[in-house]
């Protein structure tokens, strides 16, 4: 076929027919794109003397001050912005990850408020940080006396019949009331809110009872060590006592040497005496309560069990409370001790409407229970009483007031920066926070956060995959409330004022992480802290991020600028700050910082306010004859198609190259739109965090969305190309205006050959839609039917490559004229 063919007229068809090369638009000149030449001959008024060698171009510019040019703009779009082919999939897919997790937050949040989020200006003081060495209370019980004392303090009536009268008994009580009337002295462990004190009391009436001696009543002793102290006897002959001990290794310190373990369980807070002396001693209180026919209870949570396991606990009995059902506590409290279905049936069908059942699950302590049945009783708001239990705020406050150690709050943050995914995960990053929160070890520490999640992380699950222990996957650490997590870190970074540097700095090492789903998440997490004040957090690391060499910090300053813009409260500083950022100058820090705002109006902000998104891609662009944030702006409108707002981005780039000259705007518009039909669609999923065999992805949750994209377009295949039929007349004119003008028209040529001969077979339907396509392109007035004929004519004959599909269109067009 010959190489020539006629003059054509502008690609809009406005302008006139003439024997020259040249296409003329308002009068003006326009180079001639229509003759046919080597696709890959992209010289440039940029290409002569005096250009920039290979040495001296960089991935996008990004590195030098001063304009860049359009030739290594060019060149580093069509490198894939200056990144390999991994390094762009790795972004896409956290991006995606990203955006489902943010949306989640988002809709678990709406419609409810979260009363302390407020506290984000609360004045909360915790004396100078945390407190490493205990839980943060006092050593001892109000009213204790010195160590070595016998103070007590005798349980009144009332106190007894709140315990006893309305009792739901949990598993396997008889066997430790056998084990108590046998022993005398039974170790009673069980996480907080178990009602394990309720069992004590009612362990010891009974036990009392069966021995005879009941009349002597029940005491709390208010300092349990003293009972180790040399030559102990019972106060009270034929009593009952109630020791209950802190949670935590100093409230067992002096029983964990008794045990034999004193390096288990951390240091006593006394100085008593040895391991060996502390066995012989529990052997002596087990005498002294024999003899004064007395039984006592040791109260206590996760470390007094560990310390009862280890050696010398066979001296004692012991017993691992399972925690009643808060629904029976309920109905007990409720209906007393009535059998009557009817009224079971009434109070079953209010918990559940009121929303008290999935309240109860959510924060299992038996006191909720009981202060639900209260309001029941009462015939007082049960749904408003619902709704201040579901509120997190005053839970998470109560929390971080009673756990105060690194292993704690290092696991509670972890958690919630990466809620959903895999138990081994979470734990390490809880292992090298707690490096950061404390002074440096000679070794690491043994620390077993998941003996401790029933206990003293009891808003926190650990769910199994769906089948049971033997069904494939990990277990998955999840709170048991969805809005938990937002709540922890709010709290967190608002009120341990000496430990932000260091949660910081750990979720900055996290945005590096080899796996994708935790980098995602990380960069969620700081979104979320801005929402506690945008304007602190922007300073703090957002904007550094933002305008920072590296590209992945530069991703994730971007998924964290749509996150924190996603709320209304934030909305507007978020918005105003990107437009200033794309409106920057010409340094490298600046034209990192517009790259940011183009990036970050893809996700998010931009499927919320397209048009803002726009906006802000065309401040960013339109910076005459620096072209340095063309590849971030491609990026940004590529994003934006992702998130189902193709009209909108197409409609702008129709826009932004109407004058179809060779103006600076023109030829980015069109180049940027060249990169979006070029980029294959690298849709989530294989064998990335999407789909993970038993186990729970981003949307597995109620409440979860799915991205705007989700199930549009064939994997690997441009989403424009798949879209086709929707977008078919703003996309014809676009192609139109691309092929016909250079330098873009080579990118385009090249585009159009990949979408016939690589994308079309992959994509049902899809060589129908481009023979459509390309008629709409023809018909235009000027050398568009010609130029696609010479074209498909030559892919059809290449002799290295052939092209069948190519031949079958040029059938097509020739047939249609």
């Amino acid at each position: 076929m010959s190489e020539e063919f006629p003059a054509e007229t502008p690609a809009s068809g406005h302008g006139t027919t003439g024997p020259a090369a040249k296409d003329t638009k308002d009068g003006r000149d326009v180079k001639d794109a229509g003759s046919p030449r080597d696709p890959k001959d992209t010289a440039g008024p940029d290409d002569g003397p005096g250009a920039a060698t290979p040495e001296q171009r960089r991935p996008d510019g990004e590195d030098h001050d001063g304009p860049v040019s359009e030739t290594e703009a060019l060149r580093s779009l069509a490198d894939g912005g200056g990144r390999d082919e991994s390094e762009r999939s790795d972004a896409l897919r956290v991006g995606a990850i990203a955006d489902a997790i943010a949306q989640r937050l988002n809709a678990d949040a709406s419609g409810t408020r979260i009363g302390t989020l407020a506290l984000f200006n609360d004045a909360v003081s915790f004396g100078g940080g945390f407190h490493t060495g205990g839980s943060g209370r006092g050593d001892r019980a109000a009213g204790a006396g010195p160590r070595g004392s016998t103070s007590v303090l005798p349980l009144e009536a009332a106190e007894l019949a709140e315990h006893t009268d309305l009792f739901v008994q949990p598993d396997h009580y008889d066997e430790a009331l056998d084990d108590l009337c046998e022993h005398r002295l039974l170790v009673l462990t069980g996480p907080p809110g178990s009602g394990r004190t309720a069992a004590a009391v009612n362990l010891l009436a009974e036990a009392m009872a069966l021995s005879g001696s009941a009349e002597g009543g029940c005491a709390r002793l208010l300092d349990p060590a003293a009972v180790l102290a040399p030559g102990w006897e019972p106060p009270v002959k034929e009593c009952g006592y109630l020791a209950v001990l802190e949670d935590g290794p100093a409230g067992v310190g002096a029983f964990s040497a008794a045990f034999g373990v004193r390096g288990t369980a951390g240091p006593a807070p006394w100085d008593g005496p040895g391991p060996g002396a502390g066995i012989r001693q529990l052997a002596a209180v087990v005498a002294a309560l024999r003899a004064g026919r007395c039984h006592l209870v040791l109260v206590g949570g996760h470390d007094l069990a560990v310390a009862a396991g280890g050696p010398g606990g066979e001296a004692v009995a012991r017993h691992r409370l399972t925690p009643v059902d808060p629904l029976a506590v309920a109905e007990r409290r409720v209906l007393g001790h009535s059998g009557d279905p009817e009224a079971r049936a009434d109070l079953r069908r209010l918990l559940e409407s009121s929303g008290a059942v999935g309240a109860l699950r959510e924060q299992p302590a038996a006191r909720h229970a009981v202060h639900l049945a209260s309001v029941i009783r009462a015939e007082g708001d049960v749904a408003a009483a619902v709704a201040a239990l579901r509120d997190p705020s005053d839970q998470v406050r109560a929390w971080f007031d009673q756990y105060r150690e690194p292993e704690a709050l290092a696991f509670a943050l972890a958690a919630a920066v990466l809620e959903e995914s895999s138990y081994l995960t979470v734990a390490d990053a809880a292992v090298r926070l707690r490096a950061a929160l404390t002074a440096p070890e000679p070794a690491p520490a043994d620390v077993r956060f998941r003996d401790r999640l029933g206990h003293e992380q009891q808003w926190i699950r650990l769910d199994l995959p769906d089948g049971g222990a033997g069904a494939a996957g990990p277990p998955r650490v999840r709170f048991r409330s969805a809005l938990l997590g937002q709540v922890v870190l709010a709290y967190a970074w608002s009120s341990l004022d000496g430990r932000r540097d260091a949660v910081l700095e750990w979720l900055r090492r996290l945005l590096s992480h080899a796996d994708l789903e935790v980098r995602a998440r990380a960069a969620v997490a700081a979104g979320v802290l801005a929402w506690a004040d945008h304007h602190y957090a922007l300073h703090r690391f957002l904007k550094s991020w933002a305008g920072g060499t590296s590209w992945p910090l530069r991703q994730a300053a971007a998924t964290a600028l749509g996150v924190a813009g996603s709320r209304p409260e934030t909305a507007e500083p978020v918005w105003r700050l990107l437009h200033d950022w794309a409106r920057g100058g010409t340094s490298a820090y600046e034209r990192r910082l517009a790259g940011t705002a183009a990036n970050a109006v893809g996700g998010l902000l931009g499927r919320g306010a397209p048009d803002r998104a726009v906006a802000v891609l065309r401040a960013a662009l339109d910076r005459g004859d620096d072209w340095g944030t063309l590849p971030a702006v491609a990026w940004g409108g590529l994003h934006l198609v992702h998130q189902d707002r193709a009209g909108h981005l197409l409609d702008a780039y129709l826009d932004w190259s109407e004058p179809q000259d060779l103006s600076p705007m023109v030829v980015k518009s069109l180049s940027a739109f060249v990169f979006a039909v070029s980029q294959p669609y690298d849709r989530p999923g294989g064998a990335g965090p999407y789909d993970r065999p038993g186990g729970a992805g981003p949307y597995d949750r109620p409440g979860g969305a799915e991205p705007a994209d989700a199930g549009a377009g064939a994997a690997g295949v441009p989403l424009l190309l798949s879209g086709l039929p929707r977008h078919r007349e703003r996309l014809a004119e676009l192609w139109a205006r691309a092929l016909a003008r250079r330098p873009v028209q080579d990118a385009a040529l090249t585009a159009l050959r990949a979408w016939i001969d690589d994308y079309a077979d992959a994509c049902p339907g899809s060589l129908d839609a481009i023979g459509a396509l390309l008629l709409d392109i023809a018909r235009r007035p000027g050398r568009h039917r010609e130029r696609l004929l010479w074209w498909l004519a030559k892919w059809a004959g290449d002799r290295e490559r052939p092209s069948r599909n190519a031949a079958e269109l040029h059938r097509l067009l020739e047939r249609a004229y």
